[in-house]
């Protein structure tokens, strides 16, 4: 089930909080919760990607992104995602959530995330992004004059690679032929 307490919680939290810059790392703090965990006493994958959210929602209302999305009538949609899971979360483990955009390109956000346990990196995942008006991806530069930034950083090498190893997967996605022996 989606945490709407939790979502509703980080969202109010985050109001309180001090604001950030567009290209700060947002950190913010929770604890794996009983219905996080699942039958291996861990937070699975599943999960870890509706807690990134959390950390998303942070970061939006920190950098003036969610007064901005309430006031021109915008939205936000995930259109890709990548996660490398490294080290089990558990049941009332401390987590660090810790979130920065580090690319943006024509309508996409890309947006870094990791889990830190106790000082030790668990996962790590990348999302892009993007801010919709009437169920289109508005331009990312549109966005950023509208929050009164000027984005002027590279792209990451590893962004990049990822970007294009994800367009070279087909859509629709159809069947493999597999061989066999």
């Amino acid at each position: 089930m989606y945490p709407f307490i939790r979502t509703l919680l980080t969202l109010t939290r985050a109001r309180k909080r001090p604001s950030i810059a567009v290209d700060d790392i947002g950190v913010m703090h929770f604890r794996a919760m009983p219905w996080d965990i699942d039958i291996f006493g861990e937070v699975n994958n599943g999960r870890q990607l509706t807690l990134f959210e959390q950390g998303r929602w942070d970061l939006a209302v920190r950098i003036g992104l969610m007064s901005l999305l309430k006031r021109k009538g915008w939205g936000l949609v995930v259109a890709g995602s990548s996660v490398r899971y490294r080290k089990r979360i558990r049941m009332f483990d401390p987590v660090e959530c810790r979130t920065q955009c580090c690319a943006v390109d024509g309508r996409w956000f890309y947006m870094s995330q990791s889990f830190w346990v106790r000082g030790e990196p668990c996962s790590h995942a990348l999302f892009r992004t993007a801010v919709t008006h009437r169920g289109k991806t508005l331009d990312g530069a549109l966005v950023m004059d509208a929050l009164g930034v000027h984005w002027n950083h590279p792209t990451p090498d590893w962004v990049l690679a990822w970007d294009r190893s994800d367009h070279e997967r087909p859509w629709p996605p159809h069947p493999l032929p597999l061989e066999h022996t």
